[in-house]
């Protein structure tokens, strides 16, 4: 049966028969003046004679309808009472019919109006029990329609308590509004809600007003009438007390925050305003108490804090950077900063993801997890640069980035990084730092206002952090390369302090002596960098310390130099003395370089060429304090290029300019650079149509002349096609077996980068761990998506390669173009390898060209002429050349020699034949289909020289790190696969030329991957062919053969991350060192990389970051990380339990150290797997190596295994897992739209895992203690630190999980976990209200 109206005619039949009878019964209880419970079972025999279910609707209908046509009736109110506390009808729905209507004859009725506040004291909580959904759906579909919730808020009210948390809010507006027009006070509707109820129009037309043309003659109705307002705030007051009102309001400030703030709009005005009648004080008390309340949602912690987990949780002890100058200065709880950036340092891995948004996501994360205070966290972030500063003070030399990339990122990512921080949003209703002082909770202003003052206190704390540097003495000792800046750094201070104290505003001859006596260090050109970012301003020159009193000005006209950028600015023409100088010196302001940036645009041929070279010189390399835009004027150089339309002959006249691009922005450090601002897809996709045009373009002939400074066709599509294909990091060949790894990054890949980028900014959403905030749209090469299938010859070439990679070639067609192709490549080559035109009687030619079916030559062609083709088209026959000749040298036709002779004559042909030549030898290199070749110096070079004293060192370096391998005896015989030793030989030719750096950078890379996929020892007879020919890069070549043997070698990979966790928390048995020692970072990464003149000891987790992304079998390197986890864990309870200190046994101090201990265990695990891959790892740690885990029978070991223990290993890989997940993909609930996707995707799977597991689907194999912690202590932290998670699950997850933490006496864990889950998780959150407070 139906009531609320809208039924067929039965329908509103039944309905008035009921009420009938109803009324009828009441009648009669009243008549005889039967109390209430009399009423109750006379009343209730109605409900059941019609076959009505209890609570019903159809009795609170009837009942609110009889009330509102007589307010005045005593009886009738004390039955509504006995009524709701019998739950003879729903107090809920009650509530919502009367409500609106007595407010809306307040004035008229006071004694109504103070009964119904009675009401809403006592039964806005009351626990509502329905005998069936169907009752309770009956109950919510009547509310909505009453009071068109639906409507009115824009949602679809299904649930009962999504009622509850509407009906409560709109409650507290609305007495709030009655209460300011009874004072007589007027605001506008704020909030977007008007009218509190909506239109209360339709509640008025049944309301019988008696009495009210006297009401005012009635002296004890005019006094409840004054009363009933400061009775309604304190109702307010008592009832948002509760911890039921904190979850309800924390739900509407989430999912309504226009709603909320209107909320906050009202109390601010009442709390500003002058109240009408000084009988009000009190009103003033109450009122700032209820403020008070309401406020607490925007700062709220929940109460997991009184729990056994939530002091776990709560750890804020041992997170502090100690302002001194020791080694340990930065404490553990900060480590993540200093593996991130050292991981950064690995030129092989150039991430397409800008390291400014990482390291703001980055900061943002560990400030809440930490529980710091900004400037602790800004102090910690500066700290970590200048320790990667100063960790390669002196580098091995080698193909590798240098100092220019370390102070990149000291310099210019994290002022960069910082803007990101000052300005995110904070959720203060989910977290709390410790910054925020009970005035901002307190505060009579809302939203803005509070973000303003969060802001606010994020600014200081980043001042104070840079304030406090200056007492890192021994970390701002500045590198030989940077001295001369740091001194004019701290020259610009002295001589602006100087004039400011004088007031002089000239400049004076002494002024340049300040130079010479100024002792600047990196303290000074941290704050001139910020400076030139407009964080801070020059009164920075006058912080205590800053500059030192003891300079003096003594004049010295030697000093004046003008210069070579001011030269340029004052319109200097760009002479060759004058562009030498540019290139070599770093422009120091944005207009220099844009200035340069217009002429590249408009000026001459010869000044577009000079301007380029001068942008890609010191400018991109060393210009830290405008570096960002240097790289966005590089990136639209390139975008300008591509843009244009025109004819062929323009890319002809462009081939100047362009290839002083390319080669400029070639060099290793320069490319490093570009990856770490994220320039990686954009510069990608700006290639991609220049390798296709000039790959398309046929080359002068040989016959014709040309300057040799004027770059050929080859040459520009040779450097554009190598630097996208070290983007593209092509030389990685997929791995069959071994393991999972990362997914192969591909082109394809890159343009979705590039394409999403795009997208994003186009509609004005550019988060940072996305797009760089300092780029704007102009950054980008195209304002249009692209794709590969645009560039038929790239995408032909692409597939064809992809295609040898995969498997061997095919046959090819006697006398199609590709044969014809590699006929006149293998002429060439021959004609090198001879210096002979005649092939007759010659074996090895024969051979060489019937394995491609032809004849080599064509009668009348001469073999030494270079054949003039397209690069597309020698690239595409290039493979079946090496095929060929590499059969004929394996069946020795061929000589080595020649091989290598003919390798090198294809590379000196067209450059880009290198990467064809390194990707199908290393493909045939993992096919293992070629044999040995013996290294022996007569067939091929000998490593015999030095391949000794490389494995020694070798040896060394490993054991200084903890890790003890296999020793390999004197008689082993060095040899090499055919394919490697030809690539090995190829590369040792090469000059070690600046202009060839290209090369070496495509190189180097290529032959240490191919290399570790060969047998040992080819990675020390590789380094060892290396170290003879470059001695003074014998460090460097040593380092990275030891770095090598993990790849392949799971006992030393074992042993290596053992050595990681030991060097940084200490020996794992060591129960003597007590849980108050600090771990060190500097035992990790170590202080200094490098030293000269005897063989480099590297620290164990330097050697961790440089070889982990590249081991072949990640599962095996996440079991150990994981298992060492556990294993410290529990032994940290043993070490716990065993301390001999009597303080800390005791109580939640030696908790909370036991806890910070834990999460430094789970932090440096999370670190180290999160250095080594991407997504692809994070996806199979939680979706099969935990799963896994938890779900194996494992051996106990009598007497070593405590409840302690047990319980600590799940708390252990709790963390671990929660800060895995947390470096991957973000904690942030602004983020771009794929971050949501992964953390449902993965995240959401391994939590629907632990629901199956809870409610009994899936059997478990761990102990239950470490169960019941992992569970409790991950869904803590999700709550507590990441809580946009928990909207990212399954309703029907989080419901199941809520269950089972209640289950377990998790309450307060339960609750919060279903308060995180928006309106969807209400009804099962209303559930729990019983229990509340």
């Amino acid at each position: 049966m139906e009531s609320e109206g809208g039924g067929d005619g039965r329908g509103g039949a039944e309905a008035a028969e009921f009420e009938r009878l109803v009324s009828e019964a009441m009648e009669q209880c009243r008549a005889r003046g039967e109390a209430p419970a009399v009423w109750s079972a006379e009343v209730a025999k109605c409900v059941v004679s019609r076959g009505l279910e209890l609570p019903s609707a159809e009795l609170g209908q009837v009942l609110v309808s009889h009330l509102s046509s007589n307010f005045g009736e005593p009886s009738l109110w004390k039955f509504l009472d006995y009524a709701m506390a019998s739950r003879l009808i729903s107090s809920l729905h009650v509530l919502c019919l009367l409500t609106p209507r007595v407010l809306s004859c307040r004035q008229g009725q006071p004694e109504a109006y103070r009964l119904c506040l009675d009401l809403l004291a006592r039964y806005t909580f009351s626990p509502e029990d329905f005998p069936s959904k169907a009752s309770r759906d009956k109950i919510v579909r009547a509310i909505d329609a009453n009071l068109q919730l639906s409507r009115i808020y824009g949602i679809n009210v299904g649930e009962l308590g999504q009622t509850l948390v509407i009906f409560f809010f709109s409650t507290i507006v609305s007495l709030i509004d009655s209460t300011m027009d009874d004072w007589g006070l007027q605001i506008a509707s704020v909030g977007g809600l008007s009218g509190s109820f909506g239109s209360m129009e339709h509640h008025q037309r049944n309301v019988d007003i008696r009495g009210s043309r006297d009401y005012r003659r009635s002296g004890h109705r005019e006094y409840i009438r004054n009363t009933n307002s400061l009775i309604a705030m304190e109702v307010l007051e008592n009832l948002t007390r509760s911890r039921k009102a904190l979850a309800l309001l924390r739900l509407v400030h989430k999912d309504m925050p226009d709603k909320f703030n209107g909320l906050l709009q009202r109390l601010q005005f009442l709390e500003t305003c002058k109240l009408p009648s000084p009988n009000l004080i009190s009103a003033k008390e109450v009122l700032a108490r209820l403020s008070s309340n309401i406020h607490k949602v925007l700062a709220f912690e929940s109460d997991l804090k009184r729990s056994f987990i939530g002091i776990f949780l709560d750890m804020k002890s041992n997170k502090s950077v100690p302002c001194s100058d020791s080694p340990s200065a930065l404490s553990a709880c900060w480590v993540p900063f200093d593996l991130y950036m050292e991981t950064a340092m690995d030129a092989r891995l150039l991430p397409e993801t800008s390291a400014t948004a990482i390291l703001t996501e980055l900061t943002v994360t560990l400030q809440a997890l930490n529980r710091a205070s900004w400037q602790e966290t800004f102090l910690a972030l500066w700290l970590s640069a200048l320790r990667l500063v100063q960790r390669e003070r002196d580098p091995p030399e080698g193909p590798i980035p240098h100092l220019e990339t370390r102070l990149c990122i000291l310099l210019c990512i994290v002022p960069l990084a910082i803007p990101g921080v000052l300005m995110d949003d904070i959720d203060l209703s989910y977290t709390s730092s410790c910054d925020l002082s009970a005035s901002i909770l307190s505060d009579t202003g809302h939203g803005h206002m509070i973000d303003e003052k969060v802001h606010e206190l994020r600014r200081n704390g980043f001042i104070s952090s840079l304030q406090l540097l200056g007492q890192f003495s021994g970390l701002l000792y500045p590198p030989e390369l940077v001295q001369d800046s740091a001194n004019s750094a701290a020259a610009k201070a002295a001589v602006f302090t100087s004039k400011q104290m004088n007031g002089s505003d000239s400049i004076s001859v002494g002024d340049h002596d300040v130079l010479v006596k100024c002792c600047g260090n990196m303290w000074h050109l941290i704050v001139e960098a910020c400076i030139a970012r407009r964080l801070i301003d020059t009164s920075a020159y006058f912080w205590p310390g800053y500059v030192h009193t003891s300079v003096l000005s003594i004049p010295d006209s030697s000093m004046k130099e003008m210069s070579p950028w001011s030269a340029f600015m004052e319109g200097g023409v760009l002479t060759a003395s004058l562009i030498s100088s540019l290139v070599a010196t770093p422009a120091t302001s944005f207009s220099e370089i844009e200035k340069l940036y217009y002429v590249a645009l408009n000026g001459s041929n010869e000044e577009k060429s000079a301007a380029a070279r001068i942008i890609c010189g010191a400018s991109l390399s060393r210009g830290w304090n405008i570096q960002e835009h240097v790289v966005k004027f590089v990136v639209k150089l390139l975008s300008h290029l591509v843009r244009h339309n025109g004819p062929q002959s323009y890319f002809v006249e462009s081939m100047t300019m362009l290839s002083a691009i390319l080669f400029g922005a070639s060099s290793i450090d320069t490319v490093h650079i570009l990856s770490l601002h994220g320039a990686v897809p954009e510069v990608a996709a700006a290639l991609m149509p220049f390798c296709e045009v000039y790959g398309s373009l046929n080359p002068l002939s040989s016959s014709e002349s040309r300057t040799s400074e004027e770059p050929s066709v080859y040459m520009v599509f040779s450097a554009a096609f190598l630097l996208l294909l070290r983007l593209w990091k092509f030389y990685k060949p997929p791995l069959e077996g071994g393991g999972t790894i990362e997914a192969a990054l591909t082109l394809e890949h890159l343009m979705l980068l590039h394409n999403s980028h795009i997208s994003l900014a186009s509609h004005d959403f550019a988060p940072q761990n996305e797009v760089n905030s300092s780029m704007n749209q102009t950054f980008f090469a195209s304002d249009e998506p692209v794709y590969i299938d645009n560039y038929l010859r790239l995408r032909a070439w692409y597939n064809q390669n992809r295609s040898c990679v995969a498997s061997p070639l095919s046959n090819l067609c006697s006398g199609s173009p590709v044969h014809q192709v590699a006929n006149k490549i293998l002429s060439m080559v021959y004609w090198k390898m001879t210096g002979s035109t005649s092939s007759s009687g010659n074996s090895s030619m024969t051979l060489t060209s019937s394995s491609l079916g032809g004849s080599p030559t064509s009668a009348g062609e001469e073999p030494y002429q270079r054949p003039v083709l397209c690069a597309w088209e020698v690239l595409e026959a290039i493979p079946f050349v090496l095929e060929a000749i590499l059969t004929a040298c394996a069946h020795g036709k061929l000589s080595s020699r020649d091989l290598t002779t003919g390798l090198r004559d294809l590379i000196d042909f067209l450059p880009a034949s290198l990467a064809i030549i390194i990707s199908y030898f290393s493909a045939e290199v993992t096919r293992g289909i070629w044999g040995p070749v013996p290294m022996n110096g007569i067939d091929w070079p000998s490593p015999t020289q030095t391949i000794r004293s490389v494995e020694s060192e070798i040896n060394e370096i490993l054991a200084a790190a903890g890790v003890q391998t296999p020793s390999y005896y004197p008689g082993v015989a060095t040899t090499l696969p055919l394919p490697m030793a030809a690539l090995v030989s190829l590369t040792i030719t090469f000059k070690l030329d600046k202009s060839l750096e290209y090369l070496l950078a495509v190189a180097g890379p290529s032959m240490e991957n191919c290399a570790s996929y060969c047998p040992w020892p080819s990675i020390p007879i590789f380094g060892s062919l290396w170290a003879q020919k470059v001695r003074r890069w014998h460090n460097f070549i040593v380092v990275m053969c030891s770095q090598s043997v993990f790849r392949q070698n799971k006992e030393a990979l074992a042993q290596l991350v053992r050595s990681c966790f030991t060097s940084f928390l200490g020996p794992l048995d060591d129960l003597s060192s007590p849980l108050t020692n600090q771990p060190c970072i500097n035992r990790l990464l170590g202080s200094k990389i490098s030293a000269h003149g005897v063989p480099p000891l590297m620290a164990p987790g330097f050697l961790y970051l440089r070889s982990c992304r590249f081991v072949q079998d990640k599962q095996y390197l996440s079991e150990t990380i994981l298992r060492l986890v556990v294993e410290y864990g529990s032994k940290l309870a043993t070490r716990w339990a065993e301390t001999s200190s009597s303080h800390l046994k005791s109580g939640q101090a030696s908790l909370s150290l036991a806890a910070a201990r834990i999460r430094e265990v789970g932090l440096l695990g999370a670190s180290l797997l999160a250095s080594a891959g991407g997504l692809q790892l994070a996806q199979d740690l939680f979706r099969g190596i935990i799963p896994t885990w938890l779900l194996t029978i494992r051996e106990e070991k009598h007497g070593e295994e405590t409840f302690a223990s047990r319980m600590f290993e799940g708390y252990a890989m709790a963390y671990f897992a929660y800060l895995m997940g947390t470096f991957l993909f973000g904690s942030r609930e602004k983020a771009a739209p794929c971050a949501h996707a992964r953390r449902s995707r993965i995240f959401g799977v391994h939590m629907d895992f632990m629901a199956r597991v809870l409610v009994g689907n899936v059997p478990l194999g761990c102990d239950p203690v470490s169960w019941k912690a992992y569970i409790s202590c991950l869904v803590g932290l999700v709550v507590s630190f990441s809580p946009a998670w928990v909207r990212e699950v399954k309703h029907e997850t989080l419901v199941r999980l809520a269950r089972g933490l209640w289950g377990w006496h998790e309450c307060e864990l339960a609750l919060a976990l279903l308060e995180r889950g928006g309106f969807a998780t209400v009804g099962p959150l209303a559930e729990f209200f019983s229990v509340m407070d």
